[in-house]
């Protein structure tokens, strides 16, 4: 396993990072998330992210429990803030001082940990000043509860607005999160050189865009069994954009580039996501711990620029661009 710094940080963090949104207390039970989250220890997986949101607290719980025992030194935990958590009222959501600084608090209980490594705003939350989320992270800074600061589905302008507050108030914004993927890189235009000059490294989610890029979706037939396209609990709404037969068609194309390198289709995928300097980590998840063996492989894996070419000419225009579609919702979701 590979470590990158997070941002202009002295954060080392594994460049595989184990993510458990849709998996950890929703999807899967709760014996083999803690079998995938022993799998992602073996593998030499040191960083985990979760949310709050995430079967509504569940997930971290899970988390917690499959991680006891551990070394806390040698882990770096993640968590986030923003969606509607609990019951759902009026402040359990967004990134009000109250929100965060409650929410801060439920994350540390549910991980059974003293404080995370990291704590990420999940989305902007437009309804708040930045100025209070921004002094509020500060706080939770201050009181030892969490290391740094990251965000995630920030815009450019939104990072830098951010950046300059968080500085003035004595702390740095080192990472933002945003979906990344050879089909989705809306990313590259904006978000990635103004994270260069502000010293903020990308946590990417979906790097597999959501399984499409493994090829296991073929244009014209049946969705398969068991798969992501089949959960009613979120995951088929996900990836209904990548289900067209045209980039079906174009995702098989990626196959024996694959095959000439020896490596999965998964593989190939995370690679060329490590591939951008500005990637500290790809988030991966499992629902079966032989999942983990597999995708940790990408990270010992090169691609050069022939290659990235190659990935270039075979998705053509079904990868999406537009800069536009990078960033959180206009409003809150409650």
């Amino acid at each position: 396993m590979a470590y990158r710094y997070l941002g202009n940080s002295g954060l080392k963090i594994s460049e595989i990072t184990y993510g458990n949104w849709l998996t950890h207390g929703s999807q899967v039970e709760n014996d083999i998330a803690t079998q995938c989250v022993r799998a992602a220890l073996d593998a030499g997986i040191t960083t985990f992210d979760t949310a709050d949101v995430y079967a509504n607290g569940a997930a971290e719980t899970v988390l917690g429990d499959a991680l006891k025992g551990e070394r806390r030194e040698s882990l770096e935990i993640f968590t986030k803030v923003y969606f509607p958590v609990g019951p759902k009222g009026p402040n359990d959501t967004g990134l009000s001082r109250k929100h965060i600084l409650e929410g801060i608090d439920a994350s540390l209980r549910r991980l059974g940990t003293e404080y995370v490594d990291l704590y990420q705003a999940h989305r902007y939350d437009v309804e708040t000043p930045l100025e209070e989320t921004i002094a509020a992270f500060g706080d939770v800074v201050r009181q030892g509860k969490a290391l740094y600061i990251g965000v995630s589905e920030w815009t450019a302008d939104q990072l830098r607005a951010g950046q300059e507050l968080a500085r003035q108030n004595g702390f740095s914004i080192i990472s933002n999160q945003p979906q990344y993927s050879a089909l989705w890189r809306v990313i590259e235009d904006q978000v990635i050189p103004t994270s260069k000059e502000l010293g903020i490294s990308q946590i990417v989610w979906s790097p597999i865009a959501q399984g499409v890029l493994t090829g296991k979706y073929l244009p014209g037939q049946p969705l398969p069994d068991g798969s992501r396209a089949k959960d009613d609990k979120g995951g088929d709404k996900m990836i209904a954009r990548y289900l067209d037969d045209q980039t079906l068609t174009r995702v098989q194309q990626l196959k024996p580039i694959a095959d000439d390198l020896g490596i999965t289709m998964a593989q190939l995928a995370v690679a060329w996501v490590l591939a951008n300097d500005n990637i500290a980590a790809a988030l991966v998840g499992a629902s079966r711990p032989e999942q983990i063996a597999e995708n940790i492989k990408a990270s010992e894996v090169t691609l050069d620029a022939d290659v990235l070419a190659k990935i270039d000419d075979a998705l053509g225009d079904s990868v999406e661009r537009d800069a536009g579609k990078t960033g959180s919702p206009e409003a809150r979701l409650v």
